[in-house]
């Protein structure tokens, strides 16, 4: 198996209330890709945010404290300026995913009320606009406990099982695997990531050639349940 990704250029700037779906159908004719059967369109959060109107003006760093604490279902932890937010969707991350790149002037923009639901639209958009059978994620960059550095992840899913479920299969040595679920739709959003950069402006990417199940799940599948959380 060869696993391309392609990222799509020239999207430009995106404001509230622009059309994300055939801008980026656009940029993709301009870089000469044609969506195919089995294609995976991986899009950063921040253009689907901006195109759905999350955006807020902070201009201190206490309204933008304010802004994380009010977009936070719980606050799990405080240092200095930055809160661990559990958010409405069920994700933990930094200031509720607030983010204030890659946004000008004292802004900030906020997550997707529903990230699903953002894929979902684009992915039906996509599909009738190419006859391809598609998948969609909407992704955007945690930080990971007990390990440093960020990577990017999925928060909206559309057309795929977020979990490949490897339990009672069994490895090269014959060994029954109890425990092991992949998060397929979290490593599909750190490759993409490696082609669109943090800085580069390049907020869509096409992956092609991986084999993925198509699926009807959602990205709050891979939230885990409080049951079985032995950090909080």
């Amino acid at each position: 198996m060869t696993l391309c990704v392609y990222p799509v250029t020239g999207i430009g700037e995106i404001h509230p209330g622009d059309d994300l779906a055939p801008i980026a159908l656009d940029a993709m004719a301009g870089c000469g890709i044609t969506l195919a059967n089995g294609d995976i369109v991986v899009v950063t959060h921040k253009v689907v945010s901006k195109a759905e109107g999350r955006i807020a003006d902070v201009p201190t760093d206490d309204a933008y404290r304010a802004l994380a604490a009010t977009e936070a279902a719980a606050v799990l932890r405080r240092k200095g300026s930055m809160i661990i937010a559990v958010t409405r969707h069920g994700f933990v991350c930094a200031n509720a995913g607030v983010d204030r790149s890659n946004v000008a002037g004292d802004r900030a923009v906020m997550l997707p009320v529903d990230p699903d639901r953002s894929a979902h639209r684009l992915r039906v958009r996509w599909e009738r606009a190419s006859g391809a059978r598609l998948a969609v994620i909407v992704s955007d960059t945690f930080g990971r406990p007990w390990r440093r550095g960020l990577t990017d992840v999925a928060i909206g899913v559309s057309g795929i099982d977020p979990i490949l479920d490897l339990r009672g299969t069994t490895d090269g040595s014959g060994y029954v695997l109890d425990v092991t679920e992949v998060a397929i739709v979290d490593e599909i959003a750190s490759a993409a990531d490696l082609a669109m950069g943090k800085a580069s402006q390049v907020p869509v990417a096409v992956v092609r050639g991986l084999s993925w199940q198509r699926g009807e799940g959602r990205a709050t599948d891979l939230v885990r349940p409080t049951s079985e959380d032995l950090f909080r």
